[in-house]
């Protein structure tokens, strides 16, 4: 099984279009420490031939062209033969509309991500068979592959908040997905608001664990000026701190641990910061894009 990172920023890119916080500052400049980000998704096949897609990022479009193994190879053909979403947020399902000129697709999410599609009519036009996963079951994909989704806690997309949300649902607007095939397996989990049994679970037991790595502290946005906002109350758990992702990372089994969905002013996007520093003597790493995995 092979995994190809096609983005690995949060929404907004890195750097942001409208933003010059310290970290896209330096990525205005060129700095070569601070290379420009796409947002977030990832493809894997096991034959080389038919790829799975991880999230409809706006940037799709530009991700594809960037990545031979992703072009058409007759007049009208895809190698993408699924998109599997893990919400609907809008750095997740924009890209879709990417995918509309009549190529036809398997489109898996779990009910409450097709319910938000399937509301907005701007997706009327996207040629995709929708499939709904639930979490009790695998769904067998071309290519042989084997897709497992499973609720993490998260709360439902910004555009459908309505007062305060519920900031640690596991209803199904947040999921985590599985991808197996060979023996081997991928765990994507781009946005988690907290652990649970099952996070811990799904995780152990990957080969690979891509996390979510949107802010290295929670007031991260606050302090910076762009927002007023913290990384919890967004749907995201930090980095750092007590309660925070990487210590748990230490103690998770998996055999690589990977952050992924990072905000353009998380400063572990400078490499040789403070802050990736640490994360890297706890052994995890930070993607890229265009980092190539194989299991």
């Amino acid at each position: 099984m092979k995994g190809l990172v096609l983005g690995t920023a949060a929404g907004g890119g890195s750097p942001q279009w409208n933003c010059r916080c310290r970290v896209c500052a330096l990525a205005w400049s060129k700095d070569p420490r601070v290379p420009w980000r796409t947002q977030t998704s990832l493809a894997v096949t096991l034959d080389g031939e038919s790829w799975v897609v991880l999230n409809a990022s706006p940037d799709l479009g530009s991700q594809i062209r960037a990545t031979p193994a992703l072009w058409p190879r007759e007049q009208r053909h895809s190698p993408i033969g699924t998109i599997i979403l893990s919400s609907a947020e809008i750095d997740h399902v924009a890209g879709l509309l990417h995918l509309r000129e009549r190529q036809p697709f398997d489109l898996i999410a779990l009910e409450p991500v097709l319910d938000a599609i399937d509301a907005n009519p701007i997706f009327a036009p996207v040629p995709a068979r929708r499939v709904a996963a639930t979490a009790l079951g695998a769904i067998e994909m071309r290519g042989g592959l084997t897709a497992e989704l499973f609720p993490v806690p998260g709360k439902v997309p910004l555009y459908l908040e309505d007062g305060a949300p519920q900031l640690e649902s596991e209803a199904g607007e947040t999921a985590g997905i599985r991808v197996s095939g060979g023996g081997r397996s991928i765990v994507y989990i781009p946005g988690c608001a907290a652990l649970s049994a099952e996070v811990r679970a799904r995780a152990d037991a990957a080969d690979i664990l891509f996390f979510d790595g949107t802010l290295f502290t929670d007031d991260e946005m606050i302090r910076a000026g762009v927002g007023e906002k913290t990384g919890r109350r967004m749907g995201h758990m930090p980095i750092s701190g007590a309660g925070g992702s990487l210590e748990w990372l230490e103690g998770v089994l998996a055999a690589r641990k990977i952050y992924i969905h990072l905000n353009n002013t998380n400063p572990a996007l400078i490499e040789g910061s403070p802050e990736r520093l640490i994360i890297e003597a706890a052994g995890v790493e930070v993607a890229f894009d265009g980092m190539e995995v194989r299991l």
